[in-house]
């Protein structure tokens, strides 16, 4: 008579056992991962009891992420030394992605406050606002290069700085403050785009911390010298003068289907006496 231990069970009571399904089980048997202990004459599949270490094992695996490849790898060498080497690695695995999830979250949070933002802003009103101190990349303009072949070296230099897209920094135009006092709203020195985390700080615009004056145009560019206008009348009447530059940072391009409702925003620092 079998002991219990060496009682063979059905595919069907196997299955029942460990909580899985027939089908499962013949699809570990299909490609080798855990084949039954006999197959019957009549093609049936027969466990045993001590069949069921193993199967724990590839289900407790599968339910860690592990891949079948890796299980079958495992398996033929089984030992502790292997698995701490396993798990170690899917360790490592999880927390890239961990990490990976908590960028695209942050980006996620990020860009919804930009919307909320948008959907909330007085176009009309010029107000003044605290700004950290940032580094900016810069590219400068050349009146006689196209518009595609500024924006391609804006692009070859987030590559420079590891930057997978362009998007992935703020980015925009810089006038200096003096052409804007001549009434040259047309004198751009630069493209920018913002470093979060600059590695080094060498070769780049520092956008000083301090008061700035913020405002907001809506429509085309061609409208902006009116908006730098109205920009310079409040400074005046308020009495106190803008220094450095301009920056301008276009904040809804990415909703907007018409270029008539292109919101620029423009910030420029106060100089303090």
């Amino acid at each position: 008579m079998l002991s219990e231990h060496n009682k063979l069970f059905t595919i069907g009571q196997f299955a029942a056992i460990h909580g899985v399904t027939k089908k499962t089980l013949m699809w570990y048997d299909e490609i080798g991962l855990l084949k039954p202990a006999v197959v019957g004459e009549n093609g049936y599949r027969y466990y045993t009891y001590f069949q069921s270490p193993t199967l724990e094992t590839i289900l407790m695996l599968r339910e860690l992420n592990v891949s079948i490849p890796e299980i079958q790898t495992f398996l033929s060498n089984r030992s502790a030394e292997n698995m701490e080497q396993l798990l170690r690695g899917k360790i490592t695995e999880l927390n890239h992605t961990i990490s990976n999830l908590k960028s695209i979250r942050q980006a996620l949070v990020s860009r919804h406050q930009d919307m909320s933002t948008i959907l909330n802003i007085d176009l009309a009103s010029i107000c003044i606002i605290e700004q950290k101190k940032s580094y900016l990349v810069t590219v400068p303009t050349n009146e006689n290069a196209s518009a595609e072949t500024e924006i391609e070296s804006m692009i070859n230099k987030t590559k420079q700085y590891q930057l997978h897209h362009l998007h992935d920094a703020a980015y925009g135009s810089m006038i200096p403050v003096e052409s804007l006092y001549r009434g040259d709203f047309q004198n751009y020195s630069a493209l920018y785009f913002e470093l979060p985390t600059p590695i080094s700080k060498r070769g780049l615009h520092t956008k000083p911390a301090g008061k700035y004056l913020r405002a907001f145009c809506k429509g085309s560019w061609d409208k902006l010298p009116g908006r730098y206008k109205e920009i310079l009348d409040y400074a005046d009447k308020q009495r106190f003068s803008l220094t450095g530059y301009s920056y301008e940072t276009g904040i809804n391009e990415t909703v907007i289907d018409n270029f008539n409702d292109y919101i620029t925003q423009i910030e420029i620092p106060i100089k303090l006496e």
